[in-house]
């Protein structure tokens, strides 16, 4: 594996790291897939420890991550090829199917988990929905810091220029240093996801839909200040003042906090 991570005066760097994290003759491991695949297995990990704590049965557990598995990525790619790049998709509809060429957006993934909690609490309908969701919403913000940290390494989801010290040029792309968007929110999941588990330990957690509530704001608010530190995704929305990005941040931000103002006042399931 080659990579170049440069210091340029004191803090800016140069980087240039290998998106492949291995390679095997004609298998190749990225970065971005080990480190999907490691937020996803700490996650499952985490649910296997709360799900003891509370009694409850863990086997349902690998259904229950499959479910989330297929959801995710179904629902990330969709969004990805329908929202941001249309015209491509539409007119090359197998594409789609292309998911190792990269290509996931973050707001179908949350819709593919949703329905993937709704479906599996029909076969399970002793998992409240929001009880589950809860839960869930823990591990869900630690693999989405392991994700961006993904994006890091395959030098995407670039951010503006800055002469900031603080700036980081991708070789991979071009010479102009620009915000590290992918660590600031890295940074802003890992620290929703400590609240999160902090406030869930504290048994602080208030009636069923806080958790789950408070983490759609705290995510979907992070990601709504963040788009204006990066390139435009789409390229029709160039030079829009608001990205499609913050307009889909928008509905769950407002979901979130009626979840949290309602949790407060009644017990909702």
């Amino acid at each position: 594996m080659s990579s170049t991570i440069l210091l340029l005066g004191i803090n800016m760097l140069f980087w240039n790291a290998n998106p492949i994290l291995v390679q095997l003759g004609p298998i190749a491991v990225h970065w971005y897939g080990a480190l999907f695949a490691a937020g996803f297995l700490l996650g499952y990990q985490l649910m296997q420890r709360i799900y003891r704590q509370e009694g409850r049965p863990t086997e349902q557990l690998d259904k229950l991550l499959t479910y989330i598995f297929i959801g995710t990525v179904v629902g990330a790619r969709l969004a990805h090829t329908l929202i941001y790049e249309p015209e491509y998709y539409l007119a090359h509809p197998l594409d789609i199917l292309k998911i190792w060429e990269g290509g996931l957006a973050s707001h179908g993934g949350g819709i593919g988990v949703l329905l993937a909690i709704w479906l599996f609490v029909r076969q399970h309908p002793e998992n409240r929905f929001l009880w589950l969701a809860d839960r869930l919403a823990i591990p869900t913000a630690l693999t989405g810091c392991f994700i961006r940290l993904g994006n890091f390494m395959n030098s995407e989801i670039l951010g503006n220029p800055t002469d900031g010290s603080w700036g980081v040029v991708f070789e991979r792309i071009d010479n102009l240093p620009r915000h590290p968007v992918q660590l600031y929110e890295a940074a802003c999941y890992f620290i929703t996801f400590v609240f999160l588990f902090l406030l869930f330990r504290g048994n602080k957690s208030k009636q069923p839909g806080f958790l789950f509530g408070l983490f759609l704001v705290l995510i979907f608010s992070a990601r709504f200040v963040l788009e204006f530190f990066k390139t435009p995704q789409a390229a029709y929305e160039a030079g829009n003042l608001i990205t499609v990005g913050q307009w889909l941040s928008v509905p769950f931000v407002i979901v979130g906090i009626i979840l949290v103002l309602l949790s407060g006042r009644k017990k909702i399931r």
